[in-house]
């Protein structure tokens, strides 16, 4: 019995389409998501700012920066000094594919780009995962705090895992979608989970009674912070 897919479809119901991620070319995808870690999107789009007026978003004009100034730019990301070490490292790796996302996405399998991209330094399987789908279009699932929040809260019955959890999603929209439309609503639903997360199923104060999920109610008499399992989720599609 699908699990995911009747959440996608009520959230797509609910919210509409969310046409993420907000980049002007895939190589500001792949700078955004090594950026994000840890950290908001709104201290992003600061250091997104400083980089573009600095480097004008060029792979190559990035690398000529030093370490110390490229962190300065991205100071607003947080953990600014790590952060400038490992963009630099990745893009001496991806010089190698002359800066080029095509050039990279037609070097190897979907599944070698993956195992690629997590041997760089700091790149791990959430990011990997979204650089694959939002600036490669590659069929791969990102997971993320948001995605278990919703599992957990809604008792879907998903280890609380990264890889069980991104291959159950994959599996079970690989067999509605053809392969073609597939990129795009693996891109959706987790677009439309993070959406959900920051507007109502938020981490304190969730606005259950807006959900469009079901009856989820906070349970009362909490004992360990938010992690209540007291939505009840009606599986029917809507």
């Amino acid at each position: 019995m699908p699990v995911f897919l009747p959440v996608y479809e009520r959230l797509l119901h609910q919210l509409g389409p969310s046409r993420w991620w907000p980049a002007e070319s895939p190589f500001e995808v792949i700078v955004g998501a090594i950026l994000t870690q840890n950290t908001s999107w709104k201290n992003v789009e600061k250091a997104l700012t400083s980089l573009r007026a600095a480097t004008e978003l060029q792979a190559e004009q990035i690398l000529r920066l030093s370490q110390e100034d490229l962190a300065q730019l991205i100071r607003s990301s947080g953990y600014f000094n790590q952060k400038a070490a490992r963009l630099q490292g990745f893009l001496r790796w991806f010089e190698r594919f002359d800066f080029s996302v095509d050039t990279l996405r037609a070097s190897a399998s979907s599944e070698e780009l993956r195992r690629q991209l997590l041997e760089q330094k700091g790149i791990g399987p959430e990011t990997a995962d979204s650089i694959l789908c939002y600036a490669l279009n590659l069929p791969f699932f990102v997971v993320d705090a948001y995605s278990f929040r919703l599992a957990e809260r809604l008792q879907l019955g998903i280890p609380l895992k990264y890889e069980p959890f991104r291959l159950a999603v994959e599996s079970e929209f690989r067999r509605r979608f053809t392969e073609a439309d597939l990129t795009a609503h693996l891109n959706e639903f987790h677009a439309l989970i993070v959406r959900h997360g920051n507007t109502l199923c938020r981490k304190r104060d969730p606005q259950c009674a807006e959900c469009v999920l079901g009856r989820a109610k906070p349970a009362k008499g909490l004992t360990s912070g938010l992690r209540f399992r007291s939505c009840r989720y009606d599986t029917r599609s809507v």
